[in-house]
């Protein structure tokens, strides 16, 4: 089997070539041959001089299948053209290029992450999605046993690592001085409402004809000419869900830092509050397994556009063998046990105490993180997911 590999800068690509590569241990396949190409995401959906030069490749490697993380409309395109299946994992939510025309042609088998976002597509009849949660990478964590010098440097009580939205794609600060009093008032009111639900988003909804209507006056946003994404979907999922998520990171870390020390790793250096400890970028293959594994605690803050679906934060949380305290997210459901696997809070006072409970009691906190690891090492690892995407391919 020959798998053509679009080689882009995402969390995972290593760990997915190494999984396919390893589909021979079993005997699922007799030899595998990956080719990789390399592909920078310019947002192109169609570009006449790509598409006949990857049309190239394709005729000169002559894959099996083509696969990508997330779902890239342009390499679609090609596939179709060139009679070639196009496989492709979504792990960022929102990803409006799943609004593409393209996403129903039968070249396609696109894996989801998140139920919901499963659900909005296969509920229309799409039948080129798939629900597929993310995975760990067993063997890369399996071999990354920390020095003296690591348990000295990332030992601690309780820690977070991810983006705190204010270094980047900070759309909401860009266009809240255009709007006028009562849409700053509107969106604050729904913000604050969405900040004391989890497990359903309802902004999007709240976006009516009238408010869509003055935002667009205000501050037009763009949707792609071939694509079903609406106004609405842009201003809910790219600016005001990232911008909640901002506000409640921050909130909850300042919260739980009031009460316990917390070491935070994000790219805005500059965010700060008492008892918390910043230590910037941590980086994804060779440090974060260290945080996950030595911290008493590891926190979860879903952003707000992933509706139901398992962080890879979580998922690599878990691989690492670290205790999990979570937002509720319904697809964990379907695999783990709260209590059990991970555990989950329901407000900030349940944070806090479920923190501190668990800090107290380190048998049991150390025996739910080894039931989690337990079962994504069984379960949840590249190559289980390496299989189960050719079964699908298989049946279709």
């Amino acid at each position: 089997m020959k798998i053509l590999i679009i080689d882009i800068a995402s969390f995972g690509n290593e760990d997915i070539v190494d999984a396919f590569r390893h589909l021979t241990d079993d005997g699922t396949c007799d030899s595998v041959e990956i080719a990789l190409f390399p592909y920078e995401n310019n947002g192109d959906r169609r570009n006449a001089q790509f598409e006949e030069r990857f049309a190239g490749v394709i005729r000169k490697e002559t894959p099996d299948f083509v696969f990508s993380f997330n779902y890239f409309p342009i390499i679609s395109t090609v596939c179709e053209a060139e009679g070639v299946r196009y496989v492709s994992w979504v792990y960022d939510s929102p990803l409006v290029n799943l609004y593409s025309y393209t996403l129903i042609n039968k070249c396609n088998a696109v894996f989801l992450f998140d139920s919901q976002m499963y659900d909005t597509f296969a509920s229309q009849g799409i039948p080129t999605v798939h629900y597929l949660p993310m995975a760990v990478p067993a063997r890369r964590l399996l071999q990354m046993e920390p020095s003296p010098e690591q348990r000295e440097q990332f030992r601690c009580d309780v820690s977070f690592v991810g983006s705190m939205y204010t270094e980047e794609f900070n759309l909401y600060e860009r266009m809240e001085p255009h709007l006028d009093p009562y849409l700053k008032g509107y969106l604050d009111g729904i913000m604050t409402a969405q900040r004391q639900v989890d497990g359903v988003n309802f902004i999007e909804s709240c976006l009516t004809g009238d408010i869509v209507d003055r935002l667009m006056k205000e501050y037009p946003v763009p949707t792609n000419p071939d694509g079903v994404e609406t106004h609405a979907y842009m201003y809910a999922q790219y600016i005001i869900n990232r911008k909640i998520t901002g506000l409640e990171r921050a909130e909850i870390l300042k919260t739980a830092a009031a009460h316990f020390p917390l070491t935070l790793y994000t790219r805005d250096e500059k965010f700060t509050a008492p008892g918390i400890d910043n230590r910037g970028f941590v980086n994804y293959y060779t440090e974060m397994p260290y945080v996950f594994a030595l911290s008493k605690v590891n926190l979860n803050i879903t952003l707000r556009s992933i509706q139901k679906g398992i962080p890879l934060r979580c998922f690599d949380i878990l691989g690492c063998g670290g205790f999990l305290v979570t937002n509720y997210q319904e697809d964990f459901n379907r695999f783990f046990v709260p209590g059990e696997d991970y555990v989950y809070y329901e407000d900030r006072k349940d944070l806090v105490n479920k923190i501190g409970w668990y800090l107290r009691e380190d048998d049991r906190r150390q025996a739910i993180a080894e039931s989690g690891r337990r079962k994504v090492l069984q379960d949840h690892t590249f190559d289980v997911r390496v299989r189960q995407i050719l079964q699908v391919l298989r049946d279709a």
